[in-house]
């Protein structure tokens, strides 16, 4: 059944002859036609009717035409048609078939040029300009583009044929609607965008610009919006509770907001609340909503011509319902509102339930999406292979209909258990596998970096889990296209795209991971072993998407431990330099090699900025390498020489002639240090320079400028008083940089907040609690505590050892609402406002010492034990490394010494290590890393001979003693008094 009403038409609509339609109260008619409505629209100048899929056009009364038309029923040969939209002055036809067809004002109909070879699913028509939505979901526009009703760009004149709109490429859709001259589009998720004239708000940006392109309507963003509809001049949504929000033109209370304002913003229609509105529909200057559970219609608006329905020719801002006849509400359920010009449409159908046909999903109105019955019918091959290839390309090569798959069913967010067993089954068809990877390849090529609207990533969610599944082993172009897309994505796009990983499900999370780190794997071993056409800028590309990953890892407080990130191929990579490296200095033809060292040093500079990427001891070789590889640039040979930086200083004034060989300004950084103590003999093979940096060391803690202060728990900072020169703490800076560069370490206990802040992160409360406990137990108390009254009575004020943490901080009380600023300002002014010029200008010394930033590569915890040496002392470890000469393990003497080794106390073994290394510091990676030869000296007068030690070498020259006892006392003898430096 059919009823309507509004402005005069002719009787019967053409369907039915005049005596059969039936006169309700207040205008309201209704006809029942022999052949049954199954969509029909009324614009301006035309009604349209579908019945039998055959179309039939009524032309309305207008300014144009004075007079009632005839139903003519439009001759279009071997078609048949689902949908009719009729706008300004002609219709857009829909045929089963999917094709579109214009209709002019003379009803001439052709076909729409641009969408020859698509299937259009839906249609919609403004005044001057139409939407269509493809099967592949992609959105085409064409007509008029005054106001950017088209969505292209602002200079865009206008087109007669279909046009892509690519800004929405992405983006999985659910519904398309137009109005006079704006258009909006809904999303699966429920997400709204507008665009064109918004000369009374119509988009319900909260502004009267227009809009040149689809915008989201962040205002609409939750409110689970399920249908859309455009009038002239307003706009209405439909949320899933049934809640109806509206705003644009009110000017004829088409809003029903009780008055006759326009509104900017999406405004909920009061007197509906809790109607559970089903449908809602605008026209010209009306709308009109139905409610399927009370079977009612209610209209609000303009009252010209009496096309409310409800027989007062008036204004009617607020809802009022259309006086229905009592069949209809007895026997029909509302099917389909619709708002024209001046006129208004309702179908119905007969049905026992209570629920509109519009509130169930119309799958032939539905773009296509991926789910795991379709991989079945693929990987089976019970369809031909031609309409297989036929599925997948128009599947993979659609961002929209990807983004749209494996929805659960509140349709916001993704089924990830369901997407990964679907992919799975690809696995079981590699002809199926094989036509995925080129169409997903191709896809990629296309994807917007600018998308719009969050949905358009969940691209770059689905992908990566799709590729680990499909990509073969050593394969790496899929992953490289798709690392391509995501560095190509806009800032603020790429933000939300974090924001997804963040909430990855942790299988996911660590595919992600493995995805990209096997690929930066598989090029780090192709480069290792000489293919060197490998682009090494596209293994950059894959470990910045895992530098991305990792942060998102470390923000969201993820628990994917570092090691997942660490590729091990790097190891490999290094052997290879080395082997390369030594290679060059036995052989005179080099061209090849040193071209491979090259490669391997570019390969090595890339990874320098991934400091995630390599482990400790890869990252230290790594160092080492590239200061090898400078000094090699600057002196054009392998070996520098040996008389550049002698420094000769004394043993009693090591910190002043330090400070003085400095302040001469003669020392060149970039090559090695040596030195020489006056007085002594012996060349520096790295064992006077260690013993000089443990010297000095222990000078620097009791320099009488006190620029350090030692905490109770032997930590040391910088101190804050400033009653030291600045060029103090600059040289201390060098000193520590010079020691970095030169391998060497700092016997000084600073704690880990300078290194975080050396490599610009910044301390914690939890670093506070390492440099000063009592004062990080404190401020917790304060942070935990749970009265706010007891924090009230610790009457505490922003400030900190008399200094304003803010500007009048004397004067503000820390209270429970603001103490975790005051924490986070404590913690600063520690680490940072006070100390701000030391740190400053040591950080300048620092980079001085060091002229290699290659040591920003480390983690804070990594620089630490580089500059101070392992603090973890494994005794054994050292027994497992000795090395013999002129005996063996399992001598009496060696016996010996190892018995009274272990007997030795903790002080004690460090003394011995200061003797055999010229420091206590064990390098990261342990004693495995230090060489301990232990050499047997024979001669006549062992016992009345100390132990000996080549401490460049790690010699240790051990004489036959006679016994055990005289061992133990010789050797506590000569670690207790090593001043001297011995044998060299």
């Amino acid at each position: 059944m059919l009823c309507f009403w509004g402005a005069q038409v002719r009787e019967g609509l053409g369907l039915v002859k005049a005596e059969q339609v039936k006169n309700g109260k207040c205008g309201l008619r209704c006809l029942s036609p022999k052949t049954a409505v199954q969509d029909m629209s009324a614009g301006r100048s035309f009604a349209g009717f579908i019945r039998d899929g055959k179309v039939s056009v009524l032309r309305l009364r207008s300014e144009d035409y004075n007079h009632d038309g005839k139903l003519k029923q439009l001759q279009l040969k071997n078609k048949t048609f689902r949908q009719i939209v009729c706008g300004g002055d002609g219709a857009v036809l829909l045929a089963n078939a999917g094709n579109v067809l214009i209709m002019d004002k003379s009803t001439v109909c052709k076909p729409l040029k641009g969408l020859e070879n698509r299937q259009v699913i839906q249609i919609t028509c403004g005044d001057h300009h139409s939407v269509a939505l493809t099967k592949d979901g992609q959105v085409f526009v064409w007509g008029e583009n005054s106001h950017g009703q088209l969505g292209l760009r602002k200079d865009h004149p206008g087109s007669p044929s279909a046009q892509h709109v690519q800004s929405l490429s992405g983006v999985p859709l659910a519904q398309i609607s137009a109005g006079g001259d704006h258009s909006f589009v809904l999303s699966l998720s429920g997400v709204v965008f507008g665009w064109g004239k918004n000369s009374a708000g119509q988009l319900g940006l909260g502004d009267t610009t227009d809009r040149h392109v689809p915008t989201v309507i962040n205002s609409l963003n939750g409110k689970k919006t399920v249908s859309i509809s455009c009038g002239g001049e307003h706009t209405a949504t439909l949320s899933k509770g049934g809640t109806v929000f509206t705003f644009g033109s009110g000017g004829s209370g088409q809003l029903g907001h009780k008055s006759f304002r326009d509104e900017h913003h999406p405004r909920v229609v009061a007197e509906l609340w809790g109607s559970e509105v089903s449908q809602v529909t605008c026209g010209r200057h009306h709308t009109l909503v139905s409610v399927a559970s009370s079977k009612l219609i209610y209209s609000f608006g303009c009252w010209i011509q009496g096309k409310l329905g409800h027989g007062k020719m008036i204004k009617k801002f607020v809802p009022f319902p259309v006086d229905l006849s009592t069949k209809c509400n007895r026997e029909y359920t509302i099917e389909k509102l619709i708002a024209g010009e001046n006129h208004y449409f309702a179908l119905f159908f007969k049905g026992l339930g209570n629920k509109s046909a519009m509130s169930k999903p119309n799958p032939s109105k539905g773009i296509v999406t991926l789910n795991e019955r379709m991989i079945e019918r693929w990987v089976s091959e019970r369809d031909s292979w031609v309409t297989i290839k036929r599925e997948i390309t128009k599947m993979f090569s659609s961002a929209a209909c990807l983004n749209g798959s494996f929805l659960k069913a509140s349709q916001d967010e993704q089924d990830f258990e369901l997407a990964e067993k679907a992919f799975s089954k690809l696995l079981g068809n590699e002809k199926v596998i094989s036509k995925v990877m080129k169409v997903v390849e191709q896809m990629l090529r296309s994807l917007n970096p600018n998308p719009v609207g969050e949905e358009s990533l969940r691209i770059y969610i689905l992908l990566p889990e799709l590729i680990r599944c499909i990509q073969k082993q050593q394969r790496t172009e899929l992953t490289e296209a798709l690392a391509s897309k995501i560095l190509q994505l806009d800032p603020d796009a790429h933000k939300v795209l974090e924001k997804h990983w963040s909430k990855l499900p942790d299988g996911w999370l660590k595919s992600l991971v493995k995805l990209f780190r096997k690929a930066s794997a598989e090029l780090i071993g192709q480069i290792s072993y000489g293919k060197m056409n490998q682009d090494i800028q596209c293994l950059e590309k894959f470990l910045k998407i895992l530098q991305t990953i990792h942060q998102v890892c470390c923000s969201a407080n993820r628990d994917i431990p570092n090691r997942d990130f660490i590729i091990h191929e790097i190891n490999d990579l290094l052997d290879m330099l080395q082997v390369t490296l030594e290679y060059l200095k036995e052989c005179n033809d080099v061209y090849d090699i040193v071209l491979k060292q090259h490669y391997y040093i570019r390969t090595i500079k890339i990874l320098l900025k991934f400091p995630f990427a390599a482990d400790s001891a890869s990252k230290w070789r790594m160092f080492c390498y590239l200061r090898n590889e400078r000094l090699q640039s600057i002196s054009g040979s392998f070996m520098h020489n040996d008389n550049t930086n002698v420094l000769q200083i004394n043993r009693e004034s090591v910190l002043t002639d330090t400070l003085e060989y400095l302040r001469q300004n003669i020392h060149s950084y970039i090559h090695p240090l040596k030195v020489e103590f006056i007085g002594e003999h012996g060349s520096d093979i790295r064992g006077l320079s260690a013993e000089f940096f443990s010297l000095l060391s222990q000078s620097i803690l009791k320099w009488e400028k006190k620029v350090l202060e030692v905490q109770e728990n032997s930590l040391v900072w910088f101190n804050p008083d400033g009653m030291q020169a600045n060029r103090d703490f600059y040289y201390l800076g060098v000193i520590c940089g010079m020691a970095l560069y030169n391998h060497h370490f700092i016997n000084i206990e600073f704690p880990l907040a300078l290194f975080k802040k050396l490599l610009q992160q910044s301390p914690t409360l939890n670093d506070l609690e390492e440099l000063s406990p009592v004062e990080a137990r404190s401020l917790k108390s304060l942070l935990e505590e749970d009265e706010e009254e007891v924090v009230d009575m610790l009457f505490l004020d922003f400030m900190v050892k008399g200094q304003e943490l803010i500007p009048n901080g004397n004067q503000i009380p820390v209270t429970k609402a603001n103490r975790l600023e005051y924490v986070d300002l404590y913690v600063d002014f520690i680490f940072n406002k006070s100390v701000k010029s030391q740190f400053e200008h040591f950080s300048e010394g620092f980079y001085k010492g060091c002229p290699l930033d290659a040591w920003s590569m480390f983690h804070p915890e990594e620089l630490q034990q580089f500059f101070q040496g392992s603090p973890k002392y494994e005794w054994k470890e050292l027994q497992l490394c000795a090395s013999y000469e002129k005996c063996s393990a399992s001598d009496e003497l060696i016996k010996n010494f190892w018995t009274v080794f272990f007997e030795l106390s903790e002080e004690n073994k460090r003394k011995f290590l200061v003797f055999l290394y010229g420091t206590d510091r064990v390098p990261v990676g342990g004693f495995s890393k230090r060489i301990l030869n232990i050499s047997q000296l024979n001669c006549a007068d062992a016992d009345d001979r100390l132990p000996e030690a080549q401490t460049c070498f790690g010699i240790f020259i051990l004489p036959k003693y006679s016994d055990i006892n005289t061992l133990r006392n010789k050797l506590i003898h000569a670690i207790s008094f090593c001043e001297v430096f011995g044998r060299e």
